[in-house]
């Protein structure tokens, strides 16, 4: 008969550091109040041991249930997918589990997921909304924590983390007339949009233009509708078809960029001697396109850290006034723009 081996228990981590019970439980909790040496003794005790936290027992005592969420419109877009996955490793490193929720960028699924009954089971929520509007502020008001993803409203009454997408788009049309290019379209602009996205990356690009002292041309822009493979290849296709020239483009995420250089592929532009292409957001795929496409890096791995570490100091008990927060970026040069 094989005898069942016992369970470690805290008590047994206490015995084997020469500590209390009480402080074993300060350095599980990450308490500061402890002396370097102490925790030390109490991590090898439960490295040795091979002892391991019940995150169940803790949270219902702390009443919570160690779970979060993550409401994002779309995870067929490979930014909010790559997004996704840097959330769960960011909330891992912090042993709380994720639950994520798509939209669908619509605003009734948007507002209905603030008040959805899975709000009971998770302790609060990382919401990215691109439908709803600044008429919806109020929904924002809501009696868990929250923490705002994205660029959809300002001002709001909770904590937001947002990439800074003026600079980051003035930083990639900087990299283009840099090289030499002049006659710089967009793909994926949002005629009359004034908050999200859209807006802000064409407020950097017409920025960067004015650095150069380069004209806005309206005839240069490449409406797109929501921001696939397919709607930044029908924007390319409609800007070559108008007869416009142009010696660069610059799609507004990566997916439309992608598209757009499968069109100029398509009509035999060479890239990037004839036109070069930059996106926005650097997701895993930017890297295999053909050419490699060049990319502005919004910092998404430091969202996902800002957002879950501010998330859980709101769930912890933090109670200050609301956080805006801009994370850093820079571009990642490929063949595309540099040949």
């Amino acid at each position: 008969m094989v005898a069942r081996r016992s369970v470690v228990t805290m008590r047994d981590v206490a015995e084997r550091a020469g500590v209390s019970i009480k402080t074993v439980s300060n350095v599980i909790n990450d308490f500061p109040v402890i002396r370097p040496e102490t925790r030390a003794r109490v991590e090898e005790a439960i490295a040795g041991l091979g002892y391991q936290v019940n995150l169940t027992a803790r949270n219902l005592r702390r009443g919570r249930t160690g779970l979060i969420g993550l409401a994002v419109p779309e995870l067929t877009v490979p930014y909010f997918a790559e997004l996704a996955d840097s959330v769960m490793r960011a909330a891992d490193r912090r042993g709380v589990t994720v639950l994520i929720e798509q939209t669908g960028a619509e605003r009734e699924r948007e507002l209905a997921v603030l008040g959805s009954e899975l709000r009971l089971l998770t302790d609060g929520l990382m919401f990215s909304p691109l439908a709803v509007g600044q008429e919806d502020l109020d929904s924002l008001t809501v009696r868990y924590p929250l923490v705002l993803l994205g660029e959809r409203m300002f001002g709001g009454p909770t904590d937001h983390v947002t990439m800074s997408n003026v600079e980051g788009a003035r930083a990639a049309t900087r990299h283009l007339i840099e090289l030499g290019r002049r006659r710089i379209a967009v793909v994926g602009s949002h005629p009359g949009e004034v908050v999200g996205s859209a807006a802000l990356r064409l407020e950097g690009y017409r920025l960067a233009l004015q650095d150069a002292g380069l004209p806005f041309e309206p005839a240069l822009l490449g409406d797109a509708g929501q921001w696939h493979l397919n709607t930044g290849a029908d924007a390319m296709s409609a800007l070559l078809d108008s007869g416009v020239h142009l010696d660069a483009v610059f799609g507004f995420n990566d997916a439309m960029a992608i598209g757009a250089l499968h069109v100029l592929h398509e009509r035999r532009v060479r890239v990037p001697e004839e036109v070069a292409v930059i996106g926005f957001d650097a997701v895993q795929e930017a890297e295999y396109t053909v050419p490699p496409l060049s990319s502005l890096d919004p910092g998404r791995e430091e969202i996902a850290d800002t957002a879950v570490r501010m998330l859980l100091e709101r769930v912890g008990g933090y109670d200050g006034d609301p956080r805006l927060v801009l994370t850093g970026h820079h571009v990642i040069a490929r063949e595309s723009t540099v040949g």
